[in-house]
């Protein structure tokens, strides 16, 4: 049985040595350029977008999930229920799944993931008439919500305002790498 564990174990996708390179992410990975071309296809997302989101949201980690707070040495529970790639809550993503019919989608997947992703920047574009080709804006609504971008509190909230233009950068390097490394 432990063999069997371990072989398991090595079926796990790691995360890519080096994520600063989205031609190098994706010769280490080509499957995840379908997956990330597939989702632009389908949803109008940029693959650069789409990528960026992935490596800030989990570091391309496929079982990522939010630390838990401790209190003294004792675990307490997670603050949000965020997990996988995409790092999707279990809300929208039970909402993802009912939408486009995908009821064994996974978000451990990189294919399920980027199509969430693309689903959901989608919809952010539709009700909040956001560009595609707006990272900043885009990562800011996938952050907090549809409604929660709505009431406008992010405008006033430093930290997000600066990780949005960390994952706005990171977009566009991606994006000016892609046209180099095709």
């Amino acid at each position: 049985m432990g063999a069997g564990l371990l072989v398991l174990g090595g079926c796990a996708t790691a995360p890519p040595r080096r994520t600063q390179n989205i031609c190098q992410v994706f010769d280490q990975y080509p499957s995840w350029y379908h997956d990330a071309r597939a989702a632009q296809k389908r949803w109008g997302t940029p693959v650069n977008v789409l990528m960026a989101f992935v490596q800030h949201e989990s570091g391309f980690k496929h079982k990522a999930r939010p630390k838990r707070p401790r209190f003294l040495f004792i675990p307490l529970p997670r603050r949000s229920s965020a997990y996988g790639y995409a790092q999707a809550q279990d809300p929208v993503w039970k909402e993802y799944r009912k939408a486009t019919g995908g009821w064994f989608k996974s978000r451990k997947d990189m294919d399920d993931s980027l199509d969430f992703l693309g689903w959901y920047t989608d919809r952010i574009h539709r009700e909040l008439g956001i560009s595609k080709w707006d990272p900043r804006h885009l990562y800011i609504a996938y952050h907090e919500g549809i409604g929660g971008y709505r009431r406008g509190h992010w405008r006033h909230d430093r930290h997000l305002l600066q990780v949005a233009a960390a994952v706005d950068h990171r977009a566009r390097e991606y994006g000016a790498q892609l046209r180099r490394c095709r």
